[in-house]
């Protein structure tokens, strides 16, 4: 197995997610199987370059600083990231297998087109969690059990063994395993891994190892001079630990000049043609054909000893998926309703979603944040303003959606939206929490059920017609939900979704809710018009439901963004778009004889 091993130094949110995952991208383009591991990190913003954040408010790709301040203190103690709030950290993404894992994974495997396992994402608390039960077994025989040799050891071996698992569909290891190193060098939590990898790279030798650092070059307003000395320092750090990076890739507002790569040169021993340098671009699409510009992939496959069997990179596709969103020009408004719209970050998966499926449309997201909260009542005479430009905002979007989320706070304005997208046929998509909002909707304003709640909300609710799964665990937080990959069969062929499906028979879709739909009503809300057109095999599992006489009014009780792939939108998302633009009905009568591949 050959290793390629990004950490990142000067301070967190370098982005070295993106650059992870566009190595992974540029690897993969030489006709190499790639495979990827994340250590540690719940970051918040490694996934999207911290310093040029894009304004997710527009989704136009501008590149502006950030002002993050729970950036990372990492590796996390955490097993993994499903307690983690998403205000702190930002979404969980969720694996096929049920891993609730960093946002991290979820870029590399839209990037990479891969599915990864739980076991990719290594933490801190799964290292020394393992490395505790064997000491309770007495796997260690009466020894001392240390951070060296015991942690360092099972973090080698956990290395070692997941990067031979396969997650592109095929048989076999794959050939090279890009690990992401969370938080930044010198942190007093990486310490154990950095040792580990160092042992890893001895281990393994070097024409297996590639070490590429992430580093920043400031530029000081008063002075207007790139600064190369926090990068010496970062990596004098970094060698002093016992690891020498063979690449640079130096994160900076405008191109490196050429006498601040001789000096990083020079002062860092890295060949000058091995400093990469991550400038802004028009979107992150462009990363990996900047890497490729600068013959990044020469410079790894030559350490790797992989010239001889790889090939030129190939990016025509990608090049062609990241010029034609430079020249969007048109665009379409999206209300987004939830409860942590602060932190964008919390819809990381959602916000990539909507990208896809705009672009799949020709145009460019516009993304309009609304707190839930806003659209209700009591802000009317709290804060009436913000109550005022709330709903204006809502009635000026072409469609609205409704993402997941825990607790109650914000339901009455999840409520009221989905409300005011009914009963004036604005195009609606509510997912988990947002589908559950939709049926409580339905059943007080159509049924007349005034009290009808979840009992997630209101435990003691009359009309439950949202209630707790009975195999959930009431009093552990962790790993407790129904989550990963299951199956939702189609009960009409002839319903939106089905025909969004390519007419398949049944959908396989990633899950994480406490909650269900009530089956003791549905029978009621069906007779009054809300068709629930997907269920589990058991049939009593409510998946999907639809107003048959709306324009495009759907509830997954599912997270369909988390499979969404740039070139290969989700289906859901793109019925959003299509029916946003008046384009659905076209799009199903052209594709109502086609079937996906997948199915």
């Amino acid at each position: 197995m050959k290793y390629v091993l990004v950490t990142g130094g000067v301070v967190s949110g370098l982005g070295k997610g993106v650059t992870a995952s566009s190595i992974g991208v540029v690897l993969k383009a030489c006709g190499l199987r790639v495979t990827s591991i994340k250590i540690g990190s719940f970051s918040l913003f490694l996934h999207s370059f911290c310093f040029y954040y894009l304004i997710i408010a527009s989704l136009r790709f501008d590149l502006i600083y950030s002002t993050a301040a729970a950036a990372s203190a990492d590796p996390y103690l955490n097993t993994d990231a499903g307690t983690m709030s998403p205000f702190e950290h930002g979404e969980v993404f969720v694996l096929d297998d049920g891993g609730e894992v960093d946002l991290d994974l979820g870029n590399y495997e839209r990037f990479l087109d891969v599915t990864l396992t739980r076991d990719n994402n290594i933490t801190t608390g799964k290292i020394y969690q393992s490395v505790l039960e064997k000491e309770r077994r007495g796997d260690y025989l009466g020894k001392t059990v240390q951070v060296v040799p015991h942690i360092t050891d099972a973090i080698k071996i956990w290395i070692e063994s997941v990067s031979v698992i396969p997650v592109d569909g095929k048989e076999g290891p794959a050939d090279v395993c890009v690990i992401e190193l969370g938080g930044t060098v010198g942190d007093i939590e990486s310490m154990p891994f950095i040792e580990a990898l160092r042992q890893l790279s001895f281990s393994v030798g070097q024409e297996n190892f590639c070490l590429i650092h992430v580093s920043l070059i400031p530029v000081l307003g008063v002075v207007g001079e790139q600064k190369t000395k926090p990068t010496q320092h970062s990596v004098r750090e970094l060698r002093a630990l016992g690891l020498t990076p063979h690449l640079l890739a130096c994160r900076s507002a405008e191109p490196l000049l050429e006498n601040t790569k001789q000096k990083l040169s020079q002062f860092c021993h890295v060949a000058a043609g091995n400093i990469l340098n991550i400038h802004d671009v028009p979107n992150i699409w462009h990363i990996p054909l900047l890497l490729r510009n600068q013959n990044a992939h020469h410079s790894i496959l030559q350490q790797l000893n992989l010239l001889s069997i790889a090939m030129p990179p190939d990016l025509r596709d990608w090049t062609k998926m990241a010029e034609t969103y430079d020249n969007l020009t048109n665009s379409v408004r999206i209300a987004m309703v939830g409860k942590y719209v602060g932190l964008t970050d919390s819809y990381l998966s959602v916000v990539k979603a909507l990208l896809h499926a705009c672009v799949a449309c020709s145009l460019k997201p516009s993304i309009d944040w609304i707190a839930a909260s806003d659209l209700e009542d009591d802000s009317a005479k709290l804060i009436p303003e913000a109550h005022a430009a709330a709903w204006e905002t809502l009635k000026n979007a072409a469609c609205v959606l409704v993402p997941g989320g825990f607790g109650d706070r914000g339901v009455r304005g999840m409520i009221l939206a989905a409300n005011y997208a009914r009963e004036n046929n604005v195009p609606y998509l509510g997912i988990c929490l947002g589908m559950q909002i939709s049926v409580i909707e339905f059943a007080r304003s159509v049924l007349d059920l005034e009290r009808a709640d979840s009992t997630e909300f209101d435990a003691q609710t009359p009309n439950p017609v949202v209630i707790f799964m009975p195999e959930g665990s009431r009093t552990h937080m962790g790993s407790t939900m129904r989550l990963g990959s299951r199956r939702t069969l189609f009960q009409a062929p002839d319903c939106i979704t089905s025909k969004l499906y390519y007419n398949s028979e049944y959908v396989d879709e990633r899950h994480r809710h406490r909650y269900e739909v009530n089956p003791d009503v549905i029978g009621v809300l069906e007779e009054a018009g809300l068709k629930f057109v997907g269920k589990d095999d058991s049939g009593r599992r409510m998946e999907i439901l639809e107003l048959p006489c709306h324009t495009f009014y759907v509830g997954v009780q599912f997270h369909p963004e988390f499979k969404s792939r740039p070139g290969r939108p989700s289906p859901l998302f793109l019925g959003l778009i299509l029916a946003a633009t008046g384009q659905l009905e076209t799009y199903l009568d052209e594709n109502q004889n086609t079937r996906s591949p997948d199915h």
